[in-house]
């Protein structure tokens, strides 16, 4: 019978040597696991810890959106304090969906698209979702919440979601360990994080490279923007933002729904 326990006792395993071995919070049912981090975050919990939930009861994305939180899936959130200015922020997500692509790329044998900011999908279906949360002041960032919703062996989805969503047990016909996978993916987070760390201005400058290599709507998709504009994109500026030329001239895409034209 396959098994996909989580345990705290494997994940430390796993994670040994990373940021995050050390503390991981574990938890059947949770309202959402990036408002206990962001919680948490407030009251000094350290860098780097995790929390990890089976189910969700008000999981939400991006723009307030709800996320469906049902059994068989990853929910994480992670504590991070980065040395950035609050304005350079969204180079988290970005580095957290090359994160979530590599980590299933490695495991599973799948490469994901990456549909900027912060979606991961296989073909034209979501398979998972990254919500960045800061608590900032006007020169730094005092800490940021990385949230991680992934579609690992859910078998199927509510009526209302089935034709843009899809998991990684649909795509591949097999079900995958969740701790080989959220293993994977901390590694993988912490190997995009550290570098960043040290050096932000040319880690920021590769990783927009990268993440442009690895997203088939970075350049030259035809898209439309919050369901106000459409154009083609053409790139990420020097902050992570998406370029979108239009019939009346380029735009700069800062926050707003992107989706196929």
């Amino acid at each position: 019978m396959f098994d996909d326990s989580i345990s705290s006792d494997a994940l430390r395993k796993a994670l040994r040597g990373t940021m995050f071995a050390e503390n991981i919070h574990l938890f059947d049912e949770i309202g959402s696991t990036n408002s206990a981090a962001m919680e948490a975050a407030q009251s000094g919990a350290s860098e780097g810890s995790v929390f990890l939930a089976e189910r969700q009861l008000q999981g939400r994305g991006r723009g307030g959106n709800s996320w469906h939180s049902a059994a068989g899936a990853i929910y994480m959130s992670v504590i991070l304090r980065p040395n950035l200015p609050a304005n350079d922020i969204l180079i988290l997500s970005l580095a957290t969906g090359l994160a979530v692509s590599l980590a299933v790329e490695h495991v599973c044998g799948v490469a994901p698209d990456l549909r900027w900011p912060n979606d991961i999908m296989l073909g034209e279906k979501k398979l998972a979702g990254i919500l960045c949360e800061m608590n900032a002041d006007a020169t730094r960032v005092r800490h940021a919440v990385v949230g991680i919703g992934l579609n690992v062996n859910q078998g199927e989805f509510p009526q209302k979601i089935d034709a843009f969503a899809t998991s990684l047990l649909v795509e591949t016909g097999k079900q995958w360990p969740r701790v080989q996978l959220i293993a994977a993916l901390l590694h993988a987070l912490e190997a995009e994080y550290s570098p960043l760390q040290r050096s932000p201005g040319e880690v920021m400058r590769t990783c927009i490279a990268r993440f442009e290599k690895r997203s088939s709507y970075a350049r030259g998709k035809r898209v439309k923007v919050a369901d106000e504009y459409e154009g083609v994109t053409d790139g990420l500026d020097e902050r992570g933002f998406l370029r979108v030329q239009t019939a009346t001239g380029p735009r700069l895409v800062i926050s707003g729904g992107v989706r196929p034209a």
